[in-house]
This record gives C-alpha cells, structure tokens and sequence, in this order.
C-alpha cells in the first residue's frame, strides 16, 4: 500500500519542481511597418474640389520614418495609378518623422513638401500611391475606393 502512496505524491513533488509541461506562446501581435512608410493619405481635400491651391494642398500623402535613422529621400517617387510622379530633391527626413507631400504649390518646409501642380492627383473613387526607391524598386504602397471617406490610412 505504501507504493501506490508513494507514487501519487513522487509524481506531484516532480510536477511542483518543474513547473507545467505545456506553457502557452504569446499571441502574435500585428504586423508593424518599420522604415519608410506610406501613412495617412488625403484624397479628397475637404470641401468642393474647386482646383484653388488651397483645395490642392488639402490632398496630400502622408510619408513616415520610423526607422532609428534619419534618411535622405533624393531619388525617391510618389506615383499614383496613372503614372503623375513627385521626385524629392535633396530632403533629409528624421528618424521618427513624417513629411507631408501636398499637391499644390508651396514652399518646402520642414514636414512639408509642394507637388507644385495646378490639378489634383488622386482619384477620389481609388487610386494606387506607390513609393519608389531611387533604385526603382517599390518601397511602399497603400490603394483606396471611393467608400473610405477622402483618406485612407495606410499603416
């Protein structure tokens, strides 16, 4: 009788020094784009699409570093479905940082580019924004239908 007590107790005292057999991985988070990436995107400025460069500069893209390093951006393009183009000149954007490219004209800023066109660029019933490496390989893309309300967030 004594071993069929033993046994029972043996195997909890081993249980209790090693803790459980199975241990549950944690759940996997969501993906988070790291580096340089498209963001919010407004395409449809606010109000009536009357080309002044007020509504112009109303639509823009968002584009965001959120690497640990700043970046220069010279080469780099933002096209939409149609193949309208905006390459950076010399533009240093901080590690961390969002630069705002708008479609009208402007002087460039810290935080703020100017497409410099008198037209809009993307289509307020879907379109396609891609950023192109100067090397001309896709960094980044984010598309849209007309169901999302004049921006789309691309994060």
């Amino acid at each position: 009788m004594r071993m069929r007590v033993a046994a029972p107790l043996a195997l909890a005292a081993a249980t209790a020094l090693t803790g459980p057999l199975f241990v549950t991985a944690p759940a996997s988070a969501a993906p988070h784009r790291t580096g340089l990436h498209l963001g919010k995107i407004q395409y449809d400025s606010p109000g009536k699409d009357n080309r002044s460069n007020t509504s112009l500069n109303a639509e823009w893209v968002d584009i965001h570093n959120n690497g640990k390093s700043k970046l220069q951006l010279k080469g780099y393009k933002l096209k939409d479905n149609t193949g309208y183009t905006y390459t950076f000149g010399s533009y240093t954007i901080g590690a961390g940082k969002t630069v705002k490219v708008h479609t009208g004209r402007g002087r460039n800023a810290s935080g703020h580019v100017y497409w410099n066109r008198g037209s809009y660029v993307w289509n307020n019933t879907g379109d396609k924004a891609r950023l192109i490496k100067p090397n001309g390989k896709l960094q980044d893309s984010c598309s849209w239908t007309g169901s999302s309300k004049g921006t789309k967030n691309c994060h």
